[in-house]
């Protein structure tokens, strides 16, 4: 007889379901296994109690279950694998910490310099920046209606991508940061 058959016949024998059999006998354990593993004593009751209700659901499975000692601490330790997974440490802010600023970032600002930089482009950088970075024209569309492959679109984007950033970089004196990121300009009149 399997140690699955053996609780199923004592549980019906008792008068107990192989549920509440298997968890009288392992759940001192499982808590001393837990309190080892979590901080806080609710916290092994948490992990306990959803322990219970998961073996409570598998009704009759649980009964054809070879190992329940083993099924029971499988399941237990993948509840706090998913614990540990969702929780998010928080750290406690000071109260005298400075709060967002309400200037607007620099790249930000740096849009109202664009105008003036994109007409001081070339006709066929214009038509392609204003198309598919400003009007949000597919890359595919814009190269249907010139009449180009869309890997040629593709790369004539890319040039004017990078003829605009060139050209902003030096008409505004664009500065960056130590990570590329601008960190300052010098605006110019529209």
């Amino acid at each position: 007889m399997s140690p699955g058959q053996l609780h199923a016949s004592t549980a019906s024998r008792t008068g107990m379901n192989c549920v509440q059999l298997a968890w009288h006998r392992h759940e001192a354990e499982l808590r001393l296994w837990l309190r080892g593993r979590l901080d806080s004593s609710a916290d092994v009751e948490d992990v306990l109690q959803e322990l219970f209700l998961k073996a409570l659901r598998q009704g009759r499975k649980f009964c054809a279950v070879a190992n329940t000692r083993a099924w029971l601490y499988e399941v237990a330790r993948n509840a706090l694998i998913d614990r540990f997974r969702l929780r998010k440490d928080q750290v406690e802010l000071p109260d005298d910490l400075a709060s967002a600023s309400d200037e607007p970032e620099a790249v930000d600002s740096l849009a109202a310099c664009l105008p003036r930089a994109l007409s001081e482009l070339s006709a066929l950088d214009r038509d392609i920046l204003s198309l598919c970075d400003l009007e949000h024209m597919s890359q595919a569309d814009y190269a249907a209606l010139r009449g180009q492959t869309l890997a040629a679109a593709k790369s004539r984007l890319q040039r004017a991508r990078k003829r605009l950033r060139e050209h902003l970089t030096r008409a505004c004196q664009v500065r960056f940061d130590a990570d590329g990121k601008v960190c300052g300009f010098v605006p110019r009149k529209p």
